[in-house]
């Protein structure tokens, strides 16, 4: 998967996900995803490349870094808590769109129960067991 396919389907899932919206607080160079406000997926081109940072459970998060090349710590973000996701072999789109609905399903974790859109602890679950 190139930057701008991982690009397209980072923000296709992340449009999908209830609650979810786009916002511009860093100017045009930065897409941020937030739902209820809190940050789950960022999107950008100023490290030279299009790359899509993630909230990331922080075992896995080493456990992606260690498999996968393309995908590094967070990007101007904590390290232990975010990923870094560049295109490239081996990232494809079930483990984009994998990786994005986990990092809303982490956010929305931290969520007050009233402001969750969604169970956290379900949603999403059974797409991933059918990857």
């Amino acid at each position: 998967m190139n930057g701008s396919a991982l690009h397209k389907t980072a923000a296709e899932c992340a449009e999908e996900l209830p609650g979810s919206q786009l916002e511009h607080p860093f100017g045009p160079a930065w897409e941020v995803y937030k739902v209820r406000g809190k940050v789950f997926m960022l999107m950008t081109e100023i490290p030279g490349r299009p790359v899509v940072i993630l909230k990331a459970d922080p075992v896995e998060a080493h456990a992606l870094r260690e498999q996968y090349s393309h995908i590094t710590p967070g990007y101007h973000m904590n390290k232990k808590h975010w990923i870094t996701v560049e295109g490239g072999e081996g990232v494809d789109k079930g483990l984009v769109r994998e990786l994005v609905t986990d990092s809303y399903r982490l956010v929305v974790a931290h969520l007050p129960k009233a402001d969750q859109p969604v169970d956290p602890h379900t949603y999403g679950i059974g797409a991933r067991a059918a990857r």
